[in-house]
């Protein structure tokens, strides 16, 4: 103890210095404590009390995220690393936070459902925090806290609105298998601290450790913490939850699933192949190996079994494996200095889940339409709805002049050019895969226009038409965005690479 006080003053000056990078953070904690309070006390005389809280919390956090630009460095002993990476992931996460919050509050206004939302907005901005962190640090630690954060939350906005005996047993199935892989994961992270004595991935310290290791403990403590993030990336073998969860849960809440959290989790996952994968002189091809093959058989599985299904949500969480797998190629771009690839292509990944599941939400309420066989017909009434919602599918496909095209293309590009550059057959195998997915995505992309402007119903149905809501403007506006950075990617791509 004795040993410990001169240090204590040193401590607390670091710390209250870090304390201007974790403003973004603290603008949410402050923003969920309002959230829970409004939904204790303000709901019942004002029912938006919640929503409009959340939406300005997050609204305000983006803000404080785009002074941070100004202001770059580490943080809390450098367990936070304040980078260009980390600010463009955040603000690509809050964005997707609002248009999760407006997605939300639309669907649960025209639903009816007796149950309290305030809670739901409440859970939303706390899971927030952990998905904020997630990007910034490179110590285990920290990003374990922020992944159990973001899968607790999860699991209660799956269940808080489970309604039948089905979306119970996908609520269920999530909880259980998140809280299994996160029990593997902390196995891991203890077999690692075991090893080395240090918990940040990117410490030189840390890396000599697992180097110095017996290679079969220090393999299996590895293969143990991957599982945690497998879980929330849901790559194979770690994907069994998503497509019951998918299909069971509120549209809104399954779009935040499959677009959010991935986000924070493959830039966590990159700087940690960044880290793995370019500096252990024995892991680094084992690696390489585990990334090529985990990307290989995602691709496969998620595009081969998206063929079968009839469900749109169930099409769209195979479709998602899928489109994990690619990221996973574009991570190994990152490996070779493609950061701005990466970016590209989860902007442009964000912006075509969204709308597709916001256009699934429309023809869900007014339609009642969750099969392909229930849009039969419905392109005639609904046009410019089934025409975006054929440009998503293109796009999700990689076809041109989409900026799904644009961004694959990149990702093509720069395992094309790792490839020439090691003569890896690996990198081959990706670039092969990856085309050869893409045709087949085709198969069942197409399926939207072709039930919809295709085929005819054999009886008339009188159906409502949407009214221009927030969910329709922000697919519109959506669709319109992802034509439009098909044709000017330099829109982004500049920034990008500055």
């Amino acid at each position: 103890m004795n040993d410990f006080t001169p240090h204590i003053s040193s401590f607390i000056d670091t710390i209250i210095a870090s304390l201007d990078f974790f403003k973004t953070e603290f603008v949410l904690a402050i923003g969920f404590l309002l959230c829970v309070f409004s939904s204790l006390f303000l709901d019942n005389k004002w029912k938006d009390s919640s929503f409009l809280i959340a939406l300005i919390t997050v609204i305000l956090a983006l803000f404080s995220n785009a002074l941070q630009f100004e202001h770059l460095g580490s943080a809390f002993f450098s367990m936070l690393h304040i980078d260009k990476l980390a600010l463009l992931s955040k603000t690509l996460i809050l964005i997707g936070l609002i248009v999760t919050t407006i997605l939300i509050r639309q669907h649960f206004a025209a639903n009816g459902s007796k149950k309290r939302k305030g809670d739901l907005y409440s859970i939303l901005i706390g899971s927030s925090i952990g998905l904020t962190v997630l990007p910034m640090t490179t110590n285990w630690l920290l990003a374990f806290i922020a992944i159990e954060m973001v899968s607790i939350s999860s699991y209660v906005l799956v269940g808080y609105f489970a309604e039948d005996k089905k979306q119970t047993e996908a609520a269920m199935k999530y909880a259980l298998f998140g809280s299994a892989c996160a029990a593997i994961m902390l196995y891991g992270l203890s077999l690692i601290y075991g090893l080395t004595g240090v918990l940040d991935f990117g410490d030189i310290k840390h890396i000599q450790g697992l180097i110095d290791a017996p290679k079969v403990m220090s393999s299996i403590a590895i293969l143990f913490v991957l599982t945690g993030i497998g879980f929330k990336l849901s790559f194979v073998p770690f994907h069994l939850w998503t497509p019951d969860v998918y299909e069971g849960a509120p549209t809104p809440i399954t779009a935040f699933l499959s677009t959010v959290p991935k986000i924070a989790a493959i830039i966590l996952f990159a700087r940690l192949a960044q880290s793995y994968g370019t500096t252990l002189f024995y892991f680094s091809e084992v690696f390489m190996l585990f990334l090529g093959i985990v990307s290989i058989v995602s691709m496969l599985v998620g595009n081969l079994i998206a063929l079968r299904q009839q469900n749109v949500k169930r099409m769209m969480a195979y479709s998602s494996i899928g489109h994990t797998g690619f990221l996973l190629m574009a991570v190994i771009g990152y490996m070779s200095g493609h950061q701005d690839t990466l970016l590209f292509y989860l902007i442009v990944y964000t912006l075509m889940n969204l709308a597709a599941f916001a256009f699934i939400d429309i023809l869900e309420q007014k339609a009642g339409a969750t099969e392909f066989k229930d849009y039969t017909g419905l392109g005639k009434k609904m046009p410019i709805i089934f025409t975006l919602f054929s440009i998503i599918g293109i796009s999700l496909i990689g076809l041109p002049p989409t900026a799904g095209f644009v961004g694959k293309l990149l990702v093509f590009s720069s395992i094309f050019e790792s490839y020439q550059n090691t003569g890896d057959t690996l990198l081959l195998w990706l670039l092969i895969v990856g085309a050869l997915t893409s045709v087949i995505s085709l198969f069942y992309y197409f399926k939207i226009p072709l039930f919809a402007f295709l085929k005819n119903k054999n009886t008339e149905e009188s159906i409502t038409l949407p009214k221009i809501s927030s969910t329709y403007l922000i697919a519109v506006l959506f669709g319109i965005a992802i034509i439009l950075l098909g044709i000017m990617p330099s829109l982004i791509m500049n920034f990008l690479q500055q």
